[in-house]
């Protein structure tokens, strides 16, 4: 009776701060802009945050400079001077070489390496989401990255109850299926595809149905993949969630991690397309 109760609570909290997060990505993206860039950056400063504070740099120097050049890239981003971004991150680069060398041995190797990868991951590649809104047809191409990872996600549980037998990650994820994820591919491909029908007046761009169904494809398979690496990381150092954040679901890793890996691989595809 108690479980059942402490059941029916977490999965009403969780339904709530959904529905929140729901609401406040619709108020967000729908606008664009300003609106979207200041949310984007929060978020992606609150994603560098979590992954710092879980490999212990939250407050450390190293960290300190991550956070500053996430900050920077944004900036760069706001004012359209894109072309200095490879500047950017190399003279993160080298402020970190400097305080692995000067503060010795402070510092170890995989510290200097892991706030690198840390900023690069959370800081610049979910901000892909703001730059496909920003890009052509931005205010319809800039939910296939929800679709291929949100909703994909979906079907690929609902083919993993129904068919799956071979296990697709059994160490990181073992109710992952590839029947499962085959389920999620094909179901993101056709979703893409009627998502595209729904708006293709709206939409310039040739064939944009097989455009759409086949960058969901893509999409979604990539989306595992950013699932699986924010599982493994919290594997590796016994964690359950990134933060408590968004309350149900944990820190904002534990929400958009698939979206991290989605949404510049969506922006490359449509220059493609």
């Amino acid at each position: 009776m108690v479980l059942s109760k402490f059941a029916n609570k977490s999965f009403a909290i969780r339904l709530i701060s959904g529905i929140i997060l729901i609401v406040l990505m619709l108020a967000t993206i729908i606008p664009g802009g300003n609106i979207l860039f200041v949310a984007n950056a929060l978020i992606s400063l609150a994603g560098v945050y979590e992954l710092y504070k879980v490999l212990g740099l939250e407050k450390s120097l190293p960290g300190i400079t991550g956070y500053i050049a996430t900050i920077s890239y944004y900036a760069l981003l706001y004012t359209g001077k894109t072309q200095y971004i490879i500047i950017l991150l190399i003279v993160f680069l080298i402020a970190l070489l400097a305080q692995y060398v000067f503060m010795f041995p402070e510092y170890k190797t995989e510290q200097i390496s892991n706030a690198i990868m840390c900023m690069l991951y959370a800081g610049v590649l979910l901000s892909y989401i703001y730059l496909v809104r920003e890009g052509d047809n931005g205010a319809y191409t800039v939910w296939l990255i929800f679709l291929c990872s949100w909703a994909s996600d979906t079907c690929a549980y609902a083919a993993g109850v129904a068919f799956g037998k071979h296990k697709m990650a059994p160490v990181l994820s073992p109710k992952k299926s590839v029947e499962g994820a085959v389920g999620g591919v094909v179901g993101a491909a056709v979703l893409g595809a009627i998502y595209a029908a729904v708006f293709i007046d709206k939409i310039q761009m040739d064939n944009p149905v097989i455009a759409f169904s086949v960058i969901c494809a893509v999409g979604a398979l990539i989306s595992m993949v950013g699932d699986l690496a924010a599982s493994a990381i919290k594997r590796n150092h016994n964690i359950k969630d990134y933060g408590k954040l968004i309350p149900g679901h944990g820190g904002i890793m534990d929400r958009f991690d698939s979206v991290i890996y989605v949404a510049p691989i969506i922006w490359m595809l449509l220059q493609i397309f």
